[in-house]
């Protein structure tokens, strides 16, 4: 069976239809490409994900989309840029069944009255074969275009603030957790898109020329949009993006990791950069499979140098589950005695109620 970051085999027949999928890790400016190309002409499909006061621009987010994708992921017990090099296998294992194939269908059929779709969710590598099966089986071009920031911009931009006042380990415990998940993501998002039309944008590039970064992705895509990009003239998508909008431009020198996870990460952001030239460049495909197959050995490797910890851990958190269920249950049955001890002496009650301060107040 393809493992859910394959490509599925395009359709005979096309519909007329376009669907360009915007995926990246979250917070990689996949919410502004997204907004850029809806005002270019592309159709989000509705409802949106509403706007919020970490993204008051918007999220150009199809809620049905985002609620489908984390649905299966909390099933999963999974998130966005898990690390685990093994998570792909139960998205795989669950797309077996066909169910996600069957709602996604149903779904996607009822957006098809729109040419140009897109349609953004940082989760979606996840459920690429889900979406090329789908699409396929619908005659629905498929492409997709996937926002590139630099990891420490991204690990750094939200949670800096709250761990720079933190201890050294839990700094090196989170930022090295945040660094893994992205990589492994960077490196399942950029096999999503193989064999398929795709296309690769940095965050930077937008927000400093989106016109000519557009326009790239125009021509490496085959898109059509409702404006001439060569044209100087104002158009709105000059009032949605600006330089500003970059607020967090860390470096590695502001994160606590370990040297060869900092060299990996930094190495994967330079390959995916030359896709963004070329994407279909088997050099750096071929140099992001080697970077795959030694991070999944050497988090095997991690695992096993931890197993008596994270064994122990296991161990001590269901102990204080079963403690605090214990506690629980002692609770309900007291109040369940002093309950039924209430019923049975309601003349108790009644005295009660006529000291002072434990009437009835008005």
């Amino acid at each position: 069976m393809t493992s859910p970051t394959s490509p599925a085999d395009p359709a005979p027949d096309s519909s007329g239809v376009s669907l360009v999928l915007v995926s990246g890790s979250g917070r990689s400016g996949t919410s502004s490409l997204a907004g850029s190309l809806k005002r270019l002409g592309l159709h989000v499909p509705q409802p949106e994900v509403e706007a919020s006061e970490t993204n008051p621009r918007g999220f150009y987010e199809p809620k049905w989309v985002i609620d489908f994708h984390k649905g299966y992921l909390k099933q999963l017990a999974m998130h966005n840029i898990d690390s685990r090099p093994d998570a792909p296998a139960l998205v795989a294992e669950l797309a077996a069944t066909g169910e996600p194939q069957r709602r996604l269908k149903e779904w996607l059929s009822g957006q098809l009255d729109h040419p140009r779709l897109v349609v953004k969710d940082p989760h979606a590598f996840w459920f690429a074969e889900v979406w090329g099966t789908v699409c396929a089986d619908l005659g629905v071009d498929l492409k997709w275009l996937t926002a590139l920031r630099h990891p420490a911009e991204v690990v750094g931009s939200r949670d800096i603030a709250y761990l720079q006042s933190q201890s050294e380990e839990l700094r090196l415990v989170k930022e090295t957790s945040n660094v893994a998940g992205w990589v492994n993501a960077a490196l399942l998002t950029e096999r999503a898109g193989r064999g398929t039309a795709r296309s690769f944008i940095r965050y930077g590039d937008l927000l400093a020329d989106w016109r000519t970064a557009l326009a790239r992705v125009g021509q490496q895509l085959d898109l059509t949009y409702d404006a001439d990009l060569a044209d100087p003239a104002p158009h709105p998508v000059d009032e949605f993006i600006e330089p500003s909008m970059r607020k967090s431009q860390l470096t590695w020198d502001d994160l606590h990791l370990p040297a060869h996870l900092r060299d990996t990460a930094q190495e994967v952001w330079d390959l995916l950069g030359q896709l963004v030239e070329e994407p279909t460049s088997t050099v750096a495909t071929k140099r992001l499979d080697q970077i795959q197959a030694d991070y999944a050995a050497r988090y095997a490797e991690a695992v096993a140098l931890t197993y008596d910890h994270s064994k122990a851990e296991a161990v001590l958190a269901a102990r204080k589950a079963r403690d605090v269920q214990r506690a629980t249950m002692q609770d309900l049955r007291r109040q369940l005695r002093e309950a039924e001890q209430r019923a049975a002496h309601p003349e108790r009650r009644s005295l009660l109620d006529r000291l002072p301060g434990r009437g009835r107040r008005g």
